[in-house]
């Protein structure tokens, strides 16, 4: 289900996923083919870790990444979630196609 909510996005960020939510900033990104597929890859991984494992893993490495390159936004976009969704973002049918825990190649 996707959601449009203003307020809860910082700088850039245009979109979010919460399982099973798609929250988004602006009502047009809903066409945003591209946007919407790096979210449902993000509704993948979260659905196979179950959510509170996936937030958990996410903030670990987010920290442990922002300590190596002492940039919260290089160390955002080298996220293995982050990186699987990334790479695969272009490619609308790797939702239904991914291996479970595909992430795990990107770490």
């Amino acid at each position: 289900m996707i959601l449009v909510v203003k307020r809860i996005f910082y700088r850039n960020y245009v979109g979010l996923t919460f399982w099973p939510f798609i929250l988004l900033k602006y009502e047009a990104l809903k066409e945003d083919q591209i946007l919407i597929n790096h979210e449902k890859i993000h509704l993948k991984q979260q659905q196979e870790l179950l959510l509170l494992p996936f937030y958990i893993l996410y903030v670990i490495e987010w920290l442990m990444r922002c300590l190596c390159y002492l940039d919260s936004y290089k160390a955002y976009q080298n996220i293995s979630f982050e990186r699987e969704a990334y790479h695969n973002e272009n490619n609308l049918d790797y939702p239904a196609e991914r291996n479970a825990f595909g992430f795990l190649k990107y770490l």
